[in-house]
């Protein structure tokens, strides 16, 4: 997968660290190879990453419980040896900052072999029984995506 074009909203200085991860807010639902090639523009730079996951209701456009949606999460990174953490945080209204915070904010903007990758045409594909959607989601969650999805 290619790299992803990054605008960087602070500090371009910092450097990386043990001491220190990246995070990455999402629903991801379900946590795709997109999500994957994302958090990698971090992990394949030795940054270790933290990986929040919002805690909204299921619904039409998000059937994953929280809890169904950090398993998945951990079990593709835990495949991977990634050093990653996982957590849940409450549904979020935006994210702010202030000035000089002492760390990165980058946007991410994700190059054209995998902009094309959406949750919700891999849900849409798998409720119409269409195994196109395997290949933009990694084989050791792909059962559980199916599993929890057709609960």
């Amino acid at each position: 997968m290619s790299d992803w074009k990054v605008v960087n909203h602070g500090h371009p200085e910092i450097k990386p660290s043990k001491d220190r991860r990246a995070i990455f807010i999402g629903r991801y639902q379900p946590y795709h190879m997109g999500h994957v090639s994302l958090v990698k523009q971090k992990l394949d730079k030795g940054v270790p990453c933290l990986i929040m996951v919002r805690d909204i209701p299921p619904d039409p456009q998000n059937p994953f419980t929280t809890e169904q949606t950090v398993d998945m999460i951990r079990k593709y990174h835990a495949s991977k040896g990634d050093d990653v953490v996982v957590m849940v945080i409450p549904d979020i209204e935006s994210v702010n900052w202030g000035r000089g915070v002492g760390y990165e904010m980058n946007e991410f903007f994700p190059p054209e072999d995998i902009g094309f990758i959406s949750a919700t045409k891999i849900r849409n594909a798998i409720t119409d029984g269409n195994d196109d959607w395997r290949k933009l989601v990694d084989e050791s969650i792909q059962g559980d995506v199916v599993k929890y999805l057709k609960g």
